[in-house]
């Protein structure tokens, strides 16, 4: 276990920080220079207003292909980028795509119920896949995405941005090097008021409700700051059905998962209610991020032995979006691991079905 005290709590960030950024640089420099060609499925407002802008600053993707059902759309974004006419497809003229060399990626970001029937036909089309997160509906979904992109060779990455943030990155390595003592307890909670009229609050269209949306980030924050897989989980759902917004979709639901070591991490996913922030604490102090997994404005703070700093990291070369975009670049031009691989997205996705039948059932469940 590493010894911290309070002066070493800023070097130590700054060693990490500094060894990140050497590692990432000679990195680079060994990534071929040709650039990866995306084509963009869905143009809602994550893909329009955040990821597609961001392809100017990669230094291994670009942008080269759209898809959508809304003529508007594929004209105005389609000028927008540059992107020629013989680029442009509707939903029903998809799988060209096959027939397109410029295009080595496609960025499934379309409405959850939506992801797998293409991701797996842009993994026959010989393309390599980006998918929004949670990467499908149901456990069966992912499972068969993951086979058809091992069928045709082809790598298959989920959306997991906060893998690629540095406040996210440096927390799970502070958790990780002792700074926090033994990890005893997380807490993760993601919400927002939702509005009415959304495809997020039609089951048909996403698989649930805040679980299979804003709680995927408390989920997957517990797992990524534990460094464990939990063994056990029990829920519990609260949901107003007389409010329209919720039909056929949970509002809040809560969850405690249990860990091998004995940590426990204790998880919040709300539609009524605004949350984003986590806290990993241990024998020695905590660390913790508010907001935690934002597009922008991450803030962190740590306690070790009793004092609290908080801690500003430096501008960093990529941010999450480009940093994701590059990676995938770079694990298809270099054979690099995937940080964020459809198996990642998989056990996400169990655990979610495990956690709506805890919250159904009124029970703990194993998940070991």
């Amino acid at each position: 276990m590493i010894s911290w005290n309070r002066r070493s709590v800023l070097q130590g960030i700054g060693a990490v920080l500094a060894s990140t950024a050497l590692l990432d640089g000679a990195q680079a420099q060994s990534v071929p220079k040709r650039k990866i060609g995306y084509a963009v499925v869905g143009l809602g407002g994550y893909a329009t207003g955040q990821i597609m802008p961001q392809f100017k600053n990669c230094e291994h993707a670009r942008l080269v292909a759209l898809v959508s059902g809304t003529p508007e759309k594929l004209e105005r974004y389609g000028a927008e980028y540059g992107i020629p006419k013989t680029h442009r497809y509707s939903y029903a003229e998809y799988d060209r795509i096959r027939d397109n060399p410029d295009i080595d990626v496609v960025y499934v970001v379309l409405p959850n119920a939506m992801h797998a029937e293409y991701a797996i036909r842009a993994s026959q089309a010989g393309k390599h896949v980006m998918c929004e997160k949670p990467m499908a509906t149901t456990a069966a979904e992912a499972e068969a995405m993951i086979a058809a992109a091992k069928k045709a060779g082809r790598k298959l990455m989920i959306g997991y941005r906060c893998h690629f943030e540095q406040h996210n990155r440096r927390a799970i390595e502070l958790v990780k090097t002792g700074f926090v003592g033994r990890p005893t307890l997380i807490t993760a909670e993601h919400g927002f008021f939702a509005q009415g009229g959304q495809w997020r609050l039609d089951k048909r269209m996403s698989g649930g409700g805040s679980l299979m949306d804003i709680g995927i980030y408390s989920l997957n924050a517990a797992r990524y700051l534990s460094g464990e897989e939990p063994v056990e989980l029990v829920a519990t759902e609260w949901t107003d059905r007389s409010d329209p917004r919720f039909k056929n979709v949970e509002d809040r639901i809560d969850f405690q998962l249990k860990f091998p070591s004995g940590l426990i991490a204790n998880c919040v996913s709300s539609y009524s209610s605004n949350h984003n922030g986590f806290r990993a604490s241990g024998t020695k102090g905590w660390v913790g991020l508010e907001p935690a997994t934002s597009y922008e404005g991450h803030k962190m703070w740590t306690n070790h032995e009793g004092k609290t700093e908080q801690v500003t990291l430096p501008v960093p070369r990529k941010n999450q979006f480009v940093g994701q975009l590059d990676h995938l670049c770079e694990s298809i031009l270099t054979g690099i691991p995937l940080r964020a691989s459809g198996e990642e997205g998989l056990r996400d996705m169990r655990l979610i079905e495990a956690i709506y039948r805890s919250a159904r059932e009124r029970r703990a469940v194993s998940v070991a």
